[in-house]
């Protein structure tokens, strides 16, 4: 009975310590996690704090991911991409307000580290300006459905079809089937010509002069004829042909046509002359250089 008593004791006594123990190092190991390290005199953060901070940052961007592909896949396409293409400034949005709020929460006073970097964000957000300019120039687009991918559009001289709307830019292919990529400030600061926003027919005309005393109504016919022959010129709306001025030099004549949303409506009319010029040669239809007749007057000394 005795040795059972100190045997119960003996147990009762290496619980106590094994306690202790335990309590010893799971204090540790809270100390180790709640010790602050300062940064300066004004900024301290703790291991604790950094582990909140990621955790908080990475259950963020999950839910993010979750919210965009739920909503993502109950959109149509062009809704799509005006969606995405939002959240990309909404995500950033968020995720600074989340991380002033996690700093907050864990006891970070980032106010001074705020101030005292003042001076440098007025110069960063000097030096941002024209981005934050394509960023919300990018807004108005997809808002007001300024453009869309397939539009034929005229800017600084340069002609090309929309590819893809982002945010900041605007990916085109040009004539020459090369890539343009436009800085979306682009179009609040410069005129731009949309071929195609209201009416997938594009009118276009091709201008030419002929001699004086050619016959305009053959003339007329044979510029008909000319557009008339190309496989891409629509018959509705029918080709119409201008007499517009008796020029300096010659007759001119303007003559409009429409063909479908195209980006190679530039080679079409490149056809069209090719055959303009066909018919005026074999008709005796002459297109007369520019001519400057100067009188010259001698006067007696």
């Amino acid at each position: 009975m005795l040795s059972l008593l100190m045997i119960q004791d003996t147990n009762l006594s290496v619980r106590k310590v094994v306690e202790e123990l335990d309590n010893s190092f799971l204090h540790r190991i809270v100390d180790v996690f709640i010790y602050k390290i300062k940064i300066g005199s004004q900024f301290s953060i703790s291991l604790a704090g950094i582990l909140a901070i990621i955790l908080t940052f990475y259950v963020t961007k999950r839910i993010l991911g979750f919210a965009t592909k739920t909503i993502s896949s109950r959109l149509s396409d062009e809704h799509k991409l005006k969606f995405s293409s939002l959240f990309v400034f909404g995500k950033y949005v968020i995720y600074a307000f989340v991380f002033i709020e996690v700093c907050e929460s864990v006891g970070i006073n980032i106010t001074p580290l705020l101030t005292a970097s003042a001076a440098l964000l007025v110069g960063v957000g000097l030096a941002l300006q024209t981005l934050f300019q394509d960023i919300l120039s990018g807004i108005f687009i997809i808002v007001d459905k300024t453009l869309k991918v397939g539009d034929i559009i005229e800017i600084e001289d340069q002609i090309a079809q929309v590819e893809e709307i982002k945010l900041r830019s605007t990916r085109a292919i040009t004539i020459e089937n090369k890539v343009l990529i436009i800085p979306n400030h682009k179009y609040l600061t410069n005129n731009l010509y949309n071929w195609t926003q209201n009416n997938k027919v594009v009118k276009e005309s091709i201008k030419v002069g002929v001699a004086y005393g050619s016959d305009t109504k053959l003339v007329k016919e044979l510029l008909l004829k000319a557009v008339s022959a190309h496989s891409k010129v629509l018959t509705k709306p029918e080709p119409i042909v201008f007499f517009e001025n008796f020029g300096d030099s010659a007759l001119e004549f303007n003559v409009v046509f429409g063909v479908k949303k195209s980006i190679e409506a530039h080679f079409y009319k490149s056809d069209i002359r090719f055959e303009i010029d066909r018919l005026f040669r074999e008709h005796n239809i002459e297109v007369p250089f520019p001519q400057r007749v100067v009188h010259h007057i001698n006067s007696e000394a």
